[in-house]
């Protein structure tokens, strides 16, 4: 989950950075890469993946 947010918020910190757009100081491309980053570090730590903490029951 937290994967396919990071993809959504680096797309749009790649079109704002080609459109030399300015929409206000908290959405710039370089804090968008930062929260990205976050939710790949969360991902990678397996935060809000599908599986229980003891898997799943068979």
């Amino acid at each position: 989950m937290f994967a396919i947010i990071a993809a959504v918020i680096f797309g749009l910190a790649l079109i704002l950075d080609w459109a030399n757009a300015k929409v206000s100081d908290a959405f710039t491309p370089q804090t968008l890469l930062m929260a990205g980053l976050l939710c790949i570090a969360l991902h990678l730590a397996g935060i809000g993946t599908s599986t229980g903490r003891w898997g799943r029951k068979r």
